[in-house]
């Protein structure tokens, strides 16, 4: 599926490593404009540098707080803010762990929260229900990803044309391992080798 904002994932080497069937990685193979990179200090990262310093784009962190820019709650309404996101193309950088890792990653990159951030109150509660989140509004990384594209479709900054994907996805992804979990295999593992 095509979108005009590419999504990056930074995810933690634990996360890379030991979680070869993540919600992150579901939704890059579903996303065109989108990809995974694996590290812990991203400052000096040649990728996220090409990113960060590419004019035509707009970086942001998507991460929660009480600078970011609330999507929706008026927050393009900065002056400025939306001619620029209109005129650049946004990339969102995700932390994609669990959150302590993100904590790590954070503090080794501190150049990624000197970016704009961007937030959303999400509209719907975790789907999970195979795992356990420590809160109903922690959301899988496949989740936040749709709520950030539903988000930015309603503030006209871009389209999502098939909204039912990433989420189908995600939801025959926890019925394949409630199944397997069933028929007594470690689902966690069961088809997901290392490569």
């Amino acid at each position: 599926m095509e979108t005009r904002t590419r999504i990056v994932l930074l995810m933690h080497p634990m996360e890379w490593k030991d979680e070869r069937c993540t919600t992150g990685r579901l939704a890059c193979l579903n996303l065109a404009n989108s990809e995974i990179l694996q590290g812990i200090a991203f400052d000096e990262h040649p990728r996220v540098r090409e990113l960060i310093d590419d004019p035509a784009n707009f970086p942001a962190l998507l991460y929660p707080g009480k600078d970011s820019i609330d999507l929706n709650a008026g927050g393009l309404e900065e002056p400025g803010l939306r001619a620029s996101l209109e005129a650049r193309r946004l990339v969102v950088f995700l932390v994609d762990s669990t959150w302590a890792c993100s904590k790590a990653i954070l503090r080794e990159s501190p150049g990624l929260l000197a970016l704009p951030r961007l937030m959303f109150t999400p509209r719907e509660k975790s789907r999970w229900y195979i795992k356990r989140q420590p809160d109903p509004v922690c959301l899988s990384t496949l989740e936040t990803i749709h709520e950030l594209l539903l988000s930015l479709e309603e503030a006209g900054l871009d389209a999502y044309p098939d909204k039912e994907r990433l989420l189908d996805v995600f939801m025959r992804m926890q019925a394949y391992q409630a199944e397997r979990k069933a028929a007594g295999s470690r689902p966690r593992y069961l088809g997901c080798g290392k490569n």
